[in-house]
């Protein structure tokens, strides 16, 4: 077993610094800043993923540390010119409120359908106290929050200090596709610890996980705090690319969209959530090319159909047909060489 995951993820880290070195090279400026959306999406689906499908932590209303990362990132990088203290902004105060909630939803023995419920209901919050905020005497230091106009013109990421050196497309997407290998690779790592396993214990039964001793609240706790702090870096990446947020960071489509995305890929994976998003962004934004049909229309189709026939998602769908299949042709080798060697004997 070790062996075939150390296997898989030589293949994995292959593929990704492939990725990484050759699409600039293949893909026109316009295509990669698409690919570009579609990591910084995959960041965003991996900060869900690991808290649900990792800690059984459903939280339907993960844009609100999406929305509160971008923001965070556009007023502070407004008010000081530059991005290195931003960026860690904008992944701190995400962390900061999901620890807060998290504390009073875990220690005080929330349900996980109310959990559910409590963080879309901050998301909802966000996206009516931003839109609400329309007129010059909103504003956060230089910065006009806009209302439901949004902050237009946002600084790019700059080299660390260095406020002239900002960052064009093609750096943008080694930072954001390089964040994707990280994270991938650096959640793998911390899964693997006894903090990961203890995690995926909770998962599967927190009651016995107490028995034996472990304080689960705490756990769950330092996990979501862990995947708001990764929403909120997604969410600094996305102003960063756009160079403009809105409210609608926060609203309840983007939640579903995230949700989706894993459904799609398969909870419990990492490398599934991030197969799911690139390729529904993709699909999302070639579908908006068009009147005809409606994106979130397709999305709810394909939601219906992953629940109701692949419910384990791509990625586990996949494992367990191709590793079978794999063993079975290892076992084989050996006996099929055998045997044409007595043949030809």
């Amino acid at each position: 077993m070790a062996r075939r995951e150390a296997v898989r993820l030589a293949v994995v880290g292959a593929i990704g610094l492939a990725l990484l070195v050759g699409l600039p090279i293949a893909l026109d400026l316009f295509t990669l800043l698409q690919v570009t959306l579609y990591a910084i999406m995959a960041i965003l689906a991996l900060s869900l993923a690991f808290i649900w499908g990792f800690g059984g932590i459903l939280c339907f209303g993960h844009s609100a540390f999406f929305g509160l990362g971008a923001y965070a990132y556009a007023v502070a990088v407004i008010n000081l010119g530059e991005s290195t203290a931003p960026l860690l902004i904008a992944m701190a105060l995400p962390a900061a409120l999901a620890a807060g909630l998290g504390y009073f939803m875990f220690y005080g023995r929330i349900s996980e359908v109310y959990v559910g419920v409590i963080t879309l209901t901050v998301a909802l919050i966000f996206y009516n106290c931003v839109n609400s905020t329309a007129g010059p005497e909103y504003h956060i230091g230089a910065a006009l929050l806009g209302g439901f106009n949004g902050i237009p013109n946002v600084p790019s990421i700059n080299l660390p200090f260095m406020p002239d050196a900002t960052l064009d497309p093609e750096d943008m997407y080694y930072l954001s596709m390089g964040a994707v290998i990280a994270l991938y690779f650096g959640l793998t790592a911390l899964l693997a610890t006894r903090f990961g396993r203890v995690l995926v214990a909770i998962r599967e039964n927190e009651s016995r996980v107490e028995f034996l001793g472990y304080d689960a609240r705490l756990h769950k706790l330092v996990a979501f705090a862990i995947g708001g702090a990764l929403a909120g870096l997604a969410g600094c990446l996305f102003v960063s690319w756009g160079n403009y947020v809105s409210p609608t960071v926060f609203s309840v489509v983007q939640s579903a969209q995230i949700i989706i995305w894993i459904m799609v890929g398969g909870p419990g994976t990492l490398l599934g959530p991030i197969v799911g998003a690139a390729a529904l962004s993709w699909l999302t934004a070639e579908i908006g090319t068009q009147q005809t049909i409606n994106a979130n229309m397709v999305l709810g189709a394909i939601l219906l159909v992953f629940v109701l026939l692949v419910p384990k998602g791509i990625a586990p769908m996949i494992g367990e047909r191709v590793g079978p299949w794999l063993t079975r042709r290892r076992a084989a080798g050996p006996a099929a060489r055998l045997a044409a060697h007595e043949e030809r004997a």
